[in-house]
Parts: structure tokens; sequence; C-alpha cells
């Protein structure tokens, strides 16, 4: 895909679905693993934080090498994992839509708009949803934009309006919900249906060569 100074990796290391990997355990929820030269930014915590320790340990990922903790909304699917990960990361920076008085660690409660995370990252800022406000994650990298979601609780062609402002959209991983309003995937070239996502075979069949399986273990890499 080309060479760069700075390469990003993404590995799904918590998801519904298991891949070949059998020493990781799959469960219900979700959480992406973000690194790069620049940092290692994990996005959701999945339900259980031993089960995410397990996977992230299996997959050679070293718990203690994550300087930032991105929370897209407050379910326990996704935040469900963060006391344990708060008790081997106590100053680690936290990102969250709302302020948890129980956590003794730094905390940047994420306004209503975009803001930049670190060099290439960026939020939407926070955008109703139902039944919880929610906010995703914009990765600028070569080739354009690629999207990070966690449920879509707001909508995911609302997220997809406002990440676009940043530039062409290349891609979306992530949990998109119940979301249908398929037309608004038709020009992005990858598409990667995760968690919760409900329709994952409708996407497949309507853009088959867009789509991409999801799965516990993945990894894709943004030059």
């Amino acid at each position: 895909m080309g060479e760069t100074s700075m390469m990003m990796q993404l590995t799904i290391v918590y998801d519904d679905v298991k891949g070949s990997n059998t020493n990781l355990i799959s469960d219900h929820g979700f959480s992406c693993l973000l690194e790069s030269s620049e940092n290692t930014v994990l996005f959701d915590t999945g339900t259980d934080g031993n089960i995410l320790l397990h996977n992230l340990k299996a997959l050679g990922k070293n718990p203690l090498d994550i300087d930032t903790i991105i929370i897209s909304h407050e379910h326990y699917d996704h935040n469900g994992g963060l006391p344990e990960l708060i008790n081997i990361l106590p100053d680690t920076t936290l990102y969250r839509i709302k302020k948890d008085m129980t956590i003794d660690a730094p905390q940047h409660i994420v306004g209503e708009m975009p803001e930049q995370i670190t060099s290439n990252l960026f939020t939407t800022g926070k955008l109703k949803g139902t039944p919880r406000d929610e906010h995703s994650l914009i990765l600028k990298y070569k080739e354009g934009i690629f999207v990070l979601v966690g449920c879509s609780h707001s909508g995911l062609e609302n997220i997809l309006k406002v990440a676009s402002s940043f530039g062409q959209i290349t891609g979306v991983m992530g949990g998109f919900h119940g979301f249908k309003d398929f037309q608004v995937l038709k020009k992005i070239d990858h598409i990667y249906p995760a968690h919760c996502t409900v329709h994952k075979e409708k996407i497949l069949k309507l853009y088959p060569k867009q789509t991409h399986q999801s799965y516990l273990g993945l990894t894709i890499s943004l030059p």
C-alpha cells in the first residue's frame, strides 16, 4: 500500500467472532489496539478485563505499552475491562464522554466537537445516540481516512459524515449495530463490520469486493 515514515497497525483484541488463533478467547464486546511509532492506543476494553489481558498477551502485545485508552461509549461490552487495565496503568490518559468518579486516573472528557488526540488520530466528538451518546475515531493516513467505531449508536451515516470533513474515507471498522443505510458504504474501499453488526451478510452481499471478515486477532496496517 506504499511506504511512509509512520505505519499504524490495528489489531482486534476483543470481539464476538473467533478467528483461527485458538489461543485467543472470544467474548461479546469490542476492543482494538492501535500501534504506531508514536504511541499505543487502546480503543474500548471489551467486557472482561481478564479476557482482554489474556488476548493481548496471547497476541504478543504488552499492555504496559498502552499510553492512551479511549472509551467509545458507556456500555459494559466496551468499558467492562477498564478496571483491570487501570490497576496496571494508573497514569494512562483516558478519553471518554462521561467522567467516572470511581476511577482514579487522568480522564479527558470528550466534547461535542472533533478534536485531535495524536498527530494522526482524532475523535469525532460526542455524537447523540440511542440509547447512549458515543464518539468514534478518525485515523489520517497516507491513503485517506480510516474510521474506527464502537457500536455506532449515533448512526454510522452520521459518524461518516463527520469523518468525511477530514478527507476521503477509505475504510471503516467496528460495530455497526442495526445500521442499514447501506448506500453510504458504496465508495468506501475497505469495510470491516465487527462485533454487534446486525446486517453483516447483507453488507457482504452488496459489497463483496470491499467487505472483509472481521474477527478476534485480525491485524491490518495503514501506511
